[in-house]
Order: structure tokens, then C-alpha cells, then sequence
């Protein structure tokens, strides 16, 4: 009787160790989806949201130190999770709306906007585990690859707030000046959806900027950002191959990081699930509902961990890397699709 009460009591330790950390995090998603109706803020998604209420509360109010348990499995463990969720929201048949041309557009912009974005923080001395940040949040889909990305490179959570908020403000640039140059250039419709799709970095922005242009460049634009997001488990499998190279071991400060991660593997099984159609849609809806909300209670949990003293530690060349990247993604993107045929 005696090993089941102190198992007992051991069990609720351990709840008791997370529970304040959890609730925590729940209140700042809720905050999250509750400002999401208010006008200006409904144009981000409530994963940035999410990061922003955390950031304020914790440099405002403060965390104290018995939420730290609950926040960091909601930062890590619950962030590899719903990373490896997405998976069902794709199939390889929304491929196929695009064409070759579309995924071969989206293979080419990615790959080098990734390597000139990693080139150039190099330049600007930027910390390369930022650079990685900004790179993949550039490249691929915004806060949802940035936290892929930090899930093999094991970034501070000030280098994810910088980069998920560098992100945000050259997204909600793109999301309103794209429309405004498309109409200065007179590219088609169709043309324009390729352009947004390869180019806006949220999904959320890229539906708010595509459908700008009509129903027809909206569902170009949506079809190809998919198609953009569909390469992020490529993209992290070759970073974290890189990573766990000796040479570059270091970076991860002395963490193990396997070749292919645990959440990526998830997330590519997932996907394929979903393009055979085995999955019942009465399973796969509610688990597309959670994700999301997965994804803004991890980055509450980011939030919650981030100091805005280090933050102004990194200082301009990160914002400066994020602008010059989303400018070479946002041209390479339009020249081909108005010159290659």
C-alpha cells in the first residue's frame, strides 16, 4: 500500500511542477485568439499574437519561477508536436494544382533564399543560429518554420522573439504593398498568385494579399505557399544533418542533434497518411483545429521565456538581414514568374 501512495505523491509532484506553467501559457493562447478580433491585430495569426502577449507579460508583470516547468515543456516538447500535426494538412496532390513549374519555382526560391539569407548574416555579423532562424521563417512559412528551425538548432528564446517579429513587419509589409505593385506592373492574375504564394511569408498574409487580386490569384497563391511549406521537413532534415556535423556541433551547444529528427519523421508519415486518404475526416478535423492552437500556445510558451533586455543585445543587423532577405526572395520570385515561360 505504501509504494502505491508514494507513487501517488510522486505523480503529483510532477503535475504540480507543470500545472502553473501550463495554465499560464493557456491564459496568454486565449489572450492570443481573443485579439484576433480586434481589427489591426486580426491580420496577424495568433501565433505571433501569442509571442507578443507572452513577451509583454513576462517583461511587464514577470513570470515566476514555478511557471518555468510547464513553460518549457510548452516551448519544446508541445512545439515538436504540433510542427509534426502539420502534416496532415497537406497532400501531394495540392502539388499537381501548380504544376511542375510552380514546385520547381518553389524548390529554387527556397534553396537560395535560404543560403543567400545565411551569406548575408555572415556579412552582417549576425549569430548564426538567428540566421538560421530568419533564414528558414523567409524561406519557407514564417513562425511555423522558424519553429522547426529551433527545434534542431536550439536558439535563445530571444533569438526566436527577434526573428518571429522581423517576420511579422516584412510580411505585413509584403501583404500590403505587393497588391499596390502589382497593379504599377500589370502582371496577370494567375501570375500574381505565383508571385505572393513563393514570395508573403505567413499563410495568413499570403491568403490576405492573394485573394487581392482575385478568386483565381487567391487560390494560386494559397496552393503555392502550400507547396512552399511542404519543403520544410526537407529543409530541417538538411539542417540538422548539418548541424550534427563535429564542426558545426558546437552551435547547438552541446546538444545531440540526430540526422533526422524525431517531429520531421512525424510530419513527413503524416503527410504521406493524408495524400493516401486513409485518415477518417471525423479524426483529421478536430487534429487540424488543434494544430494551430498548438503552435500559438508554443509560442506564448516562447513569449513567456523571452527577455526584451537581450533582445536589445542583438540590435539592427538582424532587422536589417530580414529585410534585405525578404527583398531578394520577393524579386527572385517575381523574375520568374514573368520571364520564365
Amino acid at each position: 500500500m505504501s509504494l502505491f501512495t508514494a507513487a501517488d505523491k510522486n505523480a503529483s509532484t510532477v503535475i504540480a511542477d507543470y500545472v502553473p506553467g501550463l495554465i499560464l501559457v493557456a491564459v496568454v493562447t486565449a489572450s492570443a485568439y481573443g485579439l484576433h478580433h480586434i481589427p489591426f491585430v486580426s491580420q496577424l495569426s495568433p501565433m505571433i499574437t501569442a509571442i507578443f502577449v507572452g513577451m509583454l507579460f513576462a517583461n511587464v508583470v514577470g513570470v515566476h519561477a514555478s511557471a518555468g516547468a510547464g513553460i518549457a515543456l510548452s516551448g519544446r516538447r508541445l512545439l515538436r508536436f504540433a510542427v509534426a500535426l502539420l502534416g496532415l494538412q497537406i497532400s501531394f496532390a495540392q502539388l499537381s494544382e501548380i504544376g511542375v513549374r510552380g514546385v520547381g519555382f518553389a524548390a529554387f526560391g527556397l534553396c537560395f533564399t535560404f543560403l543567400f539569407t545565411l551569406w548575408m548574416g555572415r556579412l552582417l555579423g549576425v549569430n548564426r543560429q538567428l540566421a538560421h532562424l530568419l533564414a528558414a521563417g523567409t524561406s519557407v512559412c514564417g513562425a511555423s518554420a522558424i519553429a522547426a528551425a529551433n527545434a534542431v538548432t536550439g536558439a535563445d528564446d530571444e533569438d526566436v522573439a527577434y526573428a518571429v517579429a522581423c517576420i511579422t513587419l516584412f510580411g505585413t509589409i509584403a501583404m500590403f504593398l505587393f497588391p499596390f505593385l502589382a497593379l504599377l506592373t500589370g502582371i496577370s492574375d494567375r501570375a500574381y498568385g505565383f508571385w505572393i504564394g513563393l514570395s508573403v511569408h505567413e499563410v495568413a498574409q499570403v491568403v490576405g494579399a492573394g485573394f487581392q487580386g482575385g478568386a483565381e490569384a487567391g487560390e494560386v497563391a494559397v496552393v503555392t505557399k502550400l507547396a512552399r511549406v511542404m519543403m520544410l521537413a526537407p529543409l530541417i532534415i538538411c539542417l540538422s544533418v548539418v548541424l550534427s556535423q563535429p564542426q558545426t556541433q558546437a552551435v547547438a551547444k552541446g546538444r545531440k542533434i540526430p540526422l533526422v529528427p524525431f517531429f520531421v519523421i512525424g510530419f513527413l508519415v503524416l503527410a504521406v497518411v493524408n495524400s493516401v486518404g486513409i485518415v477518417p475526416d471525423a479524426i483529421r478535423a478536430p487534429i487540424v483545429t488543434a494544430t494551430p492552437i498548438l503552435l500559438t500556445a508554443a509560442m506564448a510558451a516562447l513569449g513567456l521565456g523571452t527577455s526584451v533586455s537581450k533582445l536589445r543585445q542583438h540590435g539592427l543587423p538582424p532587422l536589417v538581414l530580414a529585410g534585405v532577405a525578404s527583398v531578394f526572395i520577393a524579386v527572385i520570385s517575381y523574375l520568374m514568374v514573368t520571364i520564365i515561360p
